[in-house]
């Protein structure tokens, strides 16, 4: 900026940018994407939507600590204010080094936001900022300050300003606003408050001590003490009210030794190690868990193979079916929870859409299982990151008072994503091995999102953060707290080098280096491209598959009619054993059971005695026992010797001595049997409930077919129709890529230069008042081809189709058949425009033609 720049101050808002380059205003836009959507006509246009109270609300929750406290001194600092006057109010009198460092680059933030503009020497606050962090009764500010002495005695009779001039010792004055100047001069003079509060009683400080860092009101009697009378004679409390004193601020930031803040936080809180673990420790038990989230995955959806609970009327999973999940999953309601909504987001699962409404799994989940295991992770592990719906939440409250459930609408949290991508960013940011308290986690999240962390720990971020360590050990991201190898590579921070969060300094003068290049809040993490995320999740699942266990093929069957699985087992492998075998318990092995049941089971779905004995004999690494051999042979001896058919049902049997066995039974009755030959009995009963009820007997009947065909019941795989993940509920307007950005500077650009181009007087449009042109059909046409011979530039006003009128700047090309062609400054391309939808126009300046 030149010298003849830096002495004309910008007016407004709407200057200050039009003197700002095209990168600053790339930050502007970049830093505040609300103000792009839809792109801006001109600077004008900016300015206005930069101080709407939305956008400024917006901006100002994502301040960091710091910078908003700056923000907030400006407000309590006299408009228009100087550079050294807001540093005095942040670095007091002793000038906090610490402070002092951070400044700078805390006031370019604010200035890169448009939320502060001007020079250094005329410091202002966006007016609707200004409102919001400045102090008043119904808004306290967070310094703790009240009112000044001009605002805390503009409703005081000039009398009672003269008799309080008189008791502070001060000469009185010919008029109310003098004397109010007079007054605030003692009170911002160190030297003379210092001798005025040394006359003071005890019993007056004492009362100032306790309203000096807020809140700065107080109650007062009709008849004061004496403490009270000294302090209200002198000013130094203020009447605001009816029985209602002030501290003014000048009083309050001579006691505070010119702070604004009772603790400015200039430096964020380190993340410090809570413990430090071997690298390989720490990855071994992520790829562990990894194993884990993807097996809990399985084990879930075919829990829910054949149909899962269904749908709630008002959308969701019922209280009941996620009991039932959890039990199924041996996890609690709160884990099973969030795998139910892990696989939703991953697109595994949904509702099938049916009359009767019920979850199950999705196409893609066959597809999902198909894939390696390492890139089976990286896709729940990434639709975890980007994910908005937050399981953390279910069992609360909405807005409306109704319970949250898994799976039902409401849980989504925008913030979510932007919290899990900054609480992994700062573990990555710890040396390798070293895992963080959440409770030091969550002072830095509040520290870099001032205005929405709350001062408890039970805010929306706060539970974010925590939930967001608990669910990144579920899914094996990190180990035992610690950031693992492949969570450092789908996160994109896979240097191993130690950041400068765990550096440590003597004192104020050894952090300041340190400060400089962390003292900006984390900016929120940018969208990554398609080919990005790929990368990274390939890169993650390449560190992450030779950790992984291999599936095992065999098993180890045991002389108590159990097997062993040592490991994971192949799919094949474990698809049958879970047929033949009821599993009896998990962990680094699992544990099946063979019982009649499970045995009968696989009968049913086809197998034969020769196919079981023959599927063990090859997967086993120890010899058959011979207990389960003579249990198989023994249901199988026994499997559908007995018929059961549809009359409404019967039994057949070529053995009347067993029918009669039946029908002896007492546990028969509520079947309802009755004999209808020696070799057939009929039931009431339908034919699934009369072939459990005997199988509860202790038979071992088979269903059959109308042609007498024994019935081979398979699993039935029941699958929604082809179904897309839920979609993200974004965080506000995404931030714009570099390609719309200089698109909507161009646009913005070119809409300044016809608002503020000046233009030639005209008869029609004597001069530009910010309204259109006007000017008649033959005038417009025959400027329009003089234009055209002469190369000339000129300001139309043009009504479009759906009757939006706007002003351009335009350089006719071609003019015919009603048409203008004309390079249009304002969209930086080529257009043709109807005649008679252009209000007027009229030429430019000679200096701008």
């Amino acid at each position: 900026m030149s010298s003849d720049e830096k002495q004309v101050a910008p007016r407004s808002l709407a200057e200050a940018l039009r003197a700002k380059d095209d990168g600053s205003l790339a930050a502007l836009l970049r830093a505040r994407p609300d103000l792009i959507t839809p792109v801006p006509t001109d600077l004008t246009q900016l300015a206005t939507r930069a101080g709407t109270r939305a956008s400024v609300v917006r901006a100002l929750e994502r301040l960091d600590r710091f910078t908003l406290q700056t923000a907030e001194a400006l407000a309590v600092a006299p408009e228009p204010a100087d550079r050294e006057t807001l540093l005095a109010l942040l670095a007091g009198d002793e000038n906090d080094p610490a402070v002092v460092g951070a400044f700078p680059h805390a006031l370019a933030a604010l200035r890169e936001q448009a939320l502060v503009w001007g020079p250094d020497d005329r410091l202002r606050l966006v007016r609707t900022a200004r409102e919001l962090l400045a102090p008043s009764p119904q808004h306290p500010s967070p310094t703790g300050l009240g009112p000044t002495v001009a605002e805390a005695t503009s409703g005081m009779s000039p009398g009672r300003i003269q008799e309080i001039l008189t008791a502070a010792g001060l000469p009185t004055t010919h008029d109310a606003v003098s004397a109010v100047a007079s007054l605030t001069g003692l009170f911002t003079d160190r030297a003379r408050m210092a001798e005025l509060l040394a006359a003071a009683p005890p019993d007056s400080l004492d009362v100032l001590s306790r309203l000096v860092w807020g809140p700065p009101y107080g109650q007062v009697t009709a008849d004061p003490a004496s403490r009270l009378r000294w302090l209200l004679d002198r000013g130094l409390l203020l009447p605001t009210a009816p029985g209602t004193v002030v501290l003014p601020r000048e009083v309050a930031l001579h006691l505070r030794a010119g702070r604004a803040h009772r603790d400015t936080q200039p430096l964020p809180p380190a993340v410090e190690p809570a413990a430090t673990h071997r690298p390989q420790v720490v990855d071994t038990t992520a790829a562990g868990q990894a194993y884990t989230s993807l097996a809990t995955i399985e084990e879930l959806l075919k829990d829910w193979d054949e149909g899962g609970p269904t749908v709630l009327r008002a959308g969701g999973l019922s209280v009941r079916d996620l009991k039932r999940t959890a039990v199924a999953l041996d996890v609690p309601e709160p884990v099973a929870a969030f795998w139910v909504e892990l696989a939703y987001a991953a697109g595994l699962l949904a509702s099938d859409g049916e009359a009767d409404e019920r979850y199950a799994a999705t196409p893609a989940y066959d597809e999902w299982l198909e894939l390696p295991a390492a890139e089976r992770w990286t896709r729940l592990a990434t639709a975890w990151l980007s994910a908005t719906r937050t399981a953390g939440v279910i069992g609360g409250r909405d807005t409306k008072e109704r319970t949250l459930a898994a799976l039902g609408p409401g849980l989504d949290r925008s913030a979510a994503p932007e919290v899990r991508h900054r609480v992994l960013t700062l573990l990555a940011a710890l040396p390798e091995g070293a895992s963080a308290s959440p409770d030091s986690i969550v002072a830095r999240l509040h520290w870099e999102r001032a205005l929405r962390g709350a001062a408890s720990s039970d805010d929306l971020r706060a539970r974010l953060a925590r939930w967001t360590l608990s669910e990144a050990e579920s899914l094996g991201i990190t180990g035992r707290g610690a950031l693992s190898a492949h969570g450092r590579a789908l996160i994109g921070a896979e240097s191993s080098a130690p950041a400068p969060e765990t550096e440590t300094a003597s004192g104020p003068g050894d952090k300041l280096p340190v400060h400089h290049h962390r003292h900006h809040p984390a900016p929120p993490p940018q969208p990554r491209s398609a080919a990005e995320l790929a990368s990274a999740a390939a890169r993650a699942g390449k560190l992450l598959a030779p950790l992984l266990p291999e599936p095992l093929d065999h098993v180890l069957l045991q002389a108590d009619l159990t097997a062993v699985a040592p490991g994971p087992l192949q799919r094949p492998l474990a698809d049958t054993l879970d047929v033949l075998a009821d599993v009896e318990s998990k962990g680094g092995a699992t544990v099946y059971r063979f019982t009649p049941g499970s045995v009968r089971r696989a009968l049913d779905a086809g197998r034969s005695a020769s196919d079981l004995h023959a599927f063990l004999s090859e997967h086993s690494r120890t010899p058959v026992p011979q207990p389960l051999t003579y249990l198989i042979d023994d249901v199988a001896r026994r499997h559908g010797h007995l018929r059961i058919g549809s009359a409404s049902a019967y039994v057949r049997c070529d053995d009347d001595a067993l029918l009669n066995e039946i029908i002896a039974d007492k546990r028969s009755q509520g079947l309802r049997l009755r004999r209808l030959a020696p070799t057939v009995l009929a039931a009431q009963a339908d034919p699934a409930t009369l072939l459990e009820g005997l199988r509860s007997m202790g038979f071992a009947p088979a269903a059959e077919s109308a042609e007498g065909d024994v019935l081979i019941t398979r699993a039935h795989a029941h699958r929604t129709p082809p179904r897309t993940a839920p979609e993200p509920v974004p965080d506000g307007p995404p931030s714009p890529d570099t390609t719309l950005l200089g698109a909507a500077i161009r646009a913005i650009r070119a809409g300044d230069l016809a608002s503020t181009t000046p233009h030639k007087p005209t008869a029609a449009a004597p001069g530009r008042n910010g309204t259109l042109p006007r000017t008649t059909s033959a005038e417009t046409l025959a400027t329009m081809q003089a234009a055209v011979l002469t190369g000339d530039t000129l300001w139309i006003g043009y009504v479009n189709a759906e009757g939006s009128a706007s002003q351009r700047v335009i350089a006719p090309i071609k003019v015919e058949g009603g048409f203008v062609t004309a390079y249009d400054h304002t969209a930086d391309e080529v257009r043709t425009y109807p005649l008679h939808r252009v209000t007027g126009v009229a030429e430019l300046a000679d200096e701008q033609a």
